[in-house]
């Protein structure tokens, strides 16, 4: 038999432990447990009827060929509108890029871009597959801690402090996962100050409750935007997002896209240009109920003795401090799971500096989060 030899960058990945804690929970399932389930970041909302009749449309008059590489030009105008309304920024249509969902644009722009050696300034804790995106090209993850106290946002100074020749970039994410935390445009703006690319995850924009989100591009052309429908539009099946780029990466990133991918899906597409242009209804109904979940369960994990410094004002996540009750925290989720049938997600998935906390989704209802946090509580009765 012959040896099985796989690239050494593979070999390296992580797994992405709350799809682990997910898929326990569905063995109970199958074997007859109720599981609450709190630990995946996916609307629980249907997908907006506009956006489903634009697809059908789209099969209807034939559209199911493949399309221009970059995406239909429909769609990219849709997206360059629609920064333009929000940000007030300026971007062409050549500068964005459809792909088949955003982690299809941040391997083919951290492919482009880094070299084996080379650096990524990221937070810890940081969404969990950032990492491998990173280690897949060679290059290396360097984590920057980031504190409760401040919202998990980065201090510029220590940064700036990380910085050499062998950085290739600072990767950014507001509202974020895990934390639900906005990044400030001070921090913007001293991050764009130090002369590298910003790679901004923009997917959990509209999403937020409280203050304003920005966009990378109010402060820099020096940035790479990863944005997509998944979050905002209920859409995570569609497999549907974009990346906004500097024009003289363009003509790479597209080659890159016609050898690995072709294009992406026609019909998605058409979906995307309904999103962007007729389901604001339903993005602002969507929200309200997404706030009011929020704020029900930060007052219960508050009221169980979980700590939150700085409440959460974005995304669909409450990251909190656990500390009181375990420094295992993947521990503590399967224990849960297993003794209460909750899902959480454990915080060691996104980085060393997240072990003690949990992070919990509020996209369920409202019905099904009560029932968690009373499994919670009783789960705690249980530790004392």
């Amino acid at each position: 038999m012959n040896e099985c030899r796989i690239n050494p960058c593979c070999q390296d990945l992580s797994s992405f432990k709350v799809m682990d804690v997910l898929e326990r929970a569905c063995a109970l399932e199958s074997q007859g447990r109720d599981i609450v389930h709190l630990q995946i970041g996916e609307p629980d909302f249907d997908t907006p009827e506009c956006v489903k009749d634009a697809a059908c449309k789209a099969i209807r008059d034939g559209r199911c060929q493949y399309t221009h590489s970059l995406g239909i030009i429909e769609l990219r105008e849709a997206v360059c509108a629609h920064y333009h309304a929000k940000y007030g920024v300026d971007v062409h249509p050549d500068q964005v890029l459809v792909t088949s969902g955003t982690s299809p644009s941040m391997l083919l722009v951290f492919s482009l871009l880094c070299r084996p050696g080379e650096r990524v300034l990221l937070s810890d804790p940081s969404y969990a597959c950032y990492p491998n995106f990173i280690r897949f090209t060679g290059a290396v993850p360097d984590f920057v801690p980031v504190r409760e106290a401040d919202g998990f946002q980065f201090r510029v100074d220590q940064v700036k402090a990380r910085m050499g020749e062998d950085v290739r970039g600072i990767l950014v994410n507001s509202p974020s996962n895990p934390t639900g935390t906005l990044v400030s445009p001070e921090v913007y703006c001293g991050l764009a100050e130090l002369g590298v690319p910003l790679f901004s995850d923009e997917i959990y924009h509209g999403l937020v409750y409280e203050g304003q989100e920005h966009t990378a591009l109010e402060f820099t052309d020096n940035c790479f935007v990863f944005n997509g429908f998944s979050k905002l539009y209920a859409m995570t099946g569609w497999r549907l997002g974009y990346v906004i780029a500097p024009k003289a990466y363009m003509k790479r990133l597209q080659t890159m896209q016609q050898n690995f991918f072709l294009c992406t899906s026609s019909i998605a597409q058409w979906a995307g240009v309904a999103a962007l242009t007729q389901a604001d209804a339903d993005v602002a109904r969507m929200k309200a109920v997404y706030d009011q979940r929020r704020r029900y369960m930060i007052g219960r994990l508050r009221e169980l003795d979980f700590g939150i410094e700085v409440e959460p004002t974005g995304a669909f996540y409450v990251f909190a401090n656990a500390k009181k009750f375990t420094n295992d925290s993947m521990q503590f989720t399967f224990d849960l799971l297993e003794k209460a049938g909750v899902g959480v997600a454990p915080g060691v998935d996104f980085g060393p500096g997240g072990e003690g906390y949990i992070r919990f989704s509020y996209a369920n209802s409202i019905e099904n989060i009560e029932e968690g946090m009373r499994r919670l509580e009783k789960y705690l009765g249980g530790l004392k």
